[in-house]
């Protein structure tokens, strides 16, 4: 008898954590949303440093005197 509880709470256990982890995922509008924004962010790194670099590359040249 005492297994039959357990098995029981067991399936009770698996169909809540997946009820509520389908209620809880992120919608796919969501996650186009955060992918957008992480690309934007990135995009902003690299051109940040894509600008450092020519600055690096300007401040050399002009010290070499070309």
């Amino acid at each position: 008898m005492m297994c039959g509880k357990f098995g029981c709470g067991i399936v009770i256990g698996f169909v809540a954590g997946a009820a509520l982890g389908m209620s809880l995922a992120p919608s796919k509008r969501d996650i186009r949303r955060a992918t957008h924004r992480a690309v934007k962010s990135v995009n902003c790194a690299v051109n940040e440093a894509m600008d450092s670099i020519a600055n690096v590359v300007d401040n050399f040249a002009g010290m070499m005197g070309k």
